[in-house]
């Protein structure tokens, strides 16, 4: 029989930012152990499911973040930013190069990464079944966090490189020579499955106990469900997710679960860490004793401000929130150079405004969603040490899933309603266009909304225009709006001088290849070749 020596992932000390919230991750990592003997008492089952969920975010930029910030970097939304440094891996994608062996790293990490979490869960999967409880809800609330968890890192995978190989138990380096890809409908149908089970063993966010506060939930299970319907185009059976978690259709009348912040400024905000409008999100820490924080918000920080400005907003992006009115969300969205009041930040005035030079950064604009007040800012900072989780789905984004939803199924009276929804929160006018006029839209407004939240490339490569072609091929490419843009029309100073990062970004393009990333190499290596590559790249 073979043996494997596991290292569960165990972290420490989360506060979740919120001082009246305990912890539901107290222990650091005390070693190894080993599987035959380790799952035994219900203790052991929780420890392992809170290595399930160290795997959201790998606890340093590179292992996925650097992916999630490329991803940013391969939209209309952001250039890569640092003009200082050699943009590395960050190259091949922003530009579509189409070089596997230049894009290595972040996409291998990410890779690598999600299916060390989709490892993780399933141990938990496998071995916690096996286990005496004395509460069985207690155990089926653990095998739901874990289905919860591999669903969300198969979707991310899904997503970025269609069908992938299904792993359901822990394999030897040896076991994965011959395995295949399964296609992109069995992944989705794996996907599909565990969030289902999921929604049937988790709780309600408002069941929780403080000190479980941030752990997944039956309505982070449902809103993520619908976002693989939607991403599927299976309009009928989002709707029925998306209704009960707004309550509406035969849900009318009911109280929702969640709701949206009362104020834009709050939504981003780390003193509002898992607030009301959160389904879910990364968990973070600033005990600088153990690496249980966030730097992302570091590495797309003005290089001025002792970040490395990777992921810079783009002109384009501004001028879209600019040509809606948008004066709110543009405000706590984007932070400017010369900038003399920075929301929450005392730091900066008329007297010291906020630097982000031309000769070191692409764009005069940095995120500002993950901005971290300079006194809230924890020494060292340029560590995994920032309290400001990562939201990863918000009540926002379901209200817009909802609008795209009823649209598609010509309710448009439905659709405008969660729209406006939305758009009443930043004070803009309703909107009652109908069809395709409404479809355009809600489109504008899910770039508005969540703008560099990671939504932008998945959208770009899943929506459709008119002449059946997706938006991504619209934006990018040799006749590409964004290209015209950049080359033609804009006169952004720091865009059209600055071509230490050429302005002709994803003039490269090419579809199909481009709509999903290249397999690594790596894993076609390890594989002996069974795993194919995505087509198109060199």
């Amino acid at each position: 029989m073979k043996r494997y020596i596991i290292g569960l992932s165990l972290m420490s000390a989360l506060s979740l930012g919120m001082t009246s919230c305990s912890d539901f991750l107290e222990e650091p990592i005390r070693g190894q152990q080993d599987m035959e003997n380790y799952f035994s008492t219900e203790e052991e089952c929780a420890k392992q499911i809170t290595g399930c969920y160290n795997f959201l975010d790998g606890r340093d930029w590179w292992q996925i973040y650097k992916f999630y910030n490329m991803c940013n970097m391969t939209t209309d939304d952001c250039w890569m930013g640092n003009t200082t440094q050699d943009p590395g891996d960050y190259r091949p994608a922003a530009q579509f190069t189409g070089n596997t062996i230049d894009l290595g790293n972040a996409c291998q990490n990410f890779w690598q990464y999600r299916y060390k979490g989709i490892t993780q869960c399933n141990i938990a999967i496998n071995k916690i079944p096996q286990v005496k409880f004395n509460d069985e809800a207690y155990q089926n609330r653990l095998i739901g966090e874990a289905k919860f968890l591999r669903g969300f890192y198969y979707f991310d995978l899904v997503k970025n490189f269609g069908g992938v190989p299904m792993v359901m138990s822990l394999m030897m380096p040896s076991e994965v020579q011959g395995i295949e890809r399964a296609s992109k409908e069995e992944t989705y149908a794996l996907i599909e499955q565990d969030l289902k089970d999921a929604i049937a063993a988790l709780p309600k966010k408002a069941e929780q106990s403080a000190a479980d506060m941030g752990r997944a939930t039956s309505g982070a299970a449902k809103g993520m469900l619908a976002k693989v319907y939607l991403y599927q185009e299976k309009y009928d059976e989002a709707e029925k997710l998306l209704q009960e978690l707004t309550c509406r259709g035969s849900y009318a009348g009911q109280t929702p679960e969640y709701e949206l912040m009362d104020d834009f400024s709050q939504v981003w905000n780390l003193d509002y860490n898992n607030g009301k409008e959160s389904l879910f999100e990364i968990q973070t820490n600033n005990d600088t004793q153990y690496g249980l924080g966030e730097r992302y918000s570091v590495v797309v920080g003005s290089r001025d401000d002792s970040g490395w400005s990777w992921g810079l907003p783009t002109s384009d992006l501004e001028n879209a929130f600019k040509a809606a009115g948008d004066d709110i969300r543009l405000k706590y969205t984007i932070l400017h150079d010369g900038q003399t009041e920075v929301p929450g930040d005392p730091t900066w005035t008329e007297d010291n405004p906020y630097p982000i030079t031309a000769s070191k950064h692409k764009s005069g604009r940095c995120n500002m969603k993950l901005y971290i007040p300079v006194g809230k800012r924890p020494s060292p900072y340029d560590a995994a040490h920032n309290p400001l989780n990562i939201r990863l789905l918000r009540y926002a984004e379901v209200l817009l899933m909802y609008a795209e939803v009823e649209n598609q199924l010509g309710h448009d009276s439905e659709a405008q309603w969660a729209l406006n929804e939305v758009r009443g929160r930043v004070n803009l006018p309703a909107i009652s266009s109908t069809g395709k006029e409404l479809r355009d839209a809600i489109r504008a407004e899910r770039r508005l909304e969540l703008a560099l939240e990671g939504t932008r490339l998945d959208d770009l490569r899943r929506w459709k225009m008119d002449d059946g072609r997706t938006m991504m091929e619209h934006v990018f490419g040799a006749n590409g709006s964004f290209v015209k843009y950049n080359t033609e029309t804009s006169t952004d100073p720091y865009e059209t001088t600055n071509q230490q990062e050429n302005s002709n970004k994803g003039i490269n393009f090419q579809a199909p290849r481009d709509l999903l990333y290249a397999i690594p190499n790596s894993e076609i290596t390890m594989s002996n070749g069974s795993i194919k590559q995505n087509p198109g790249y060199n």
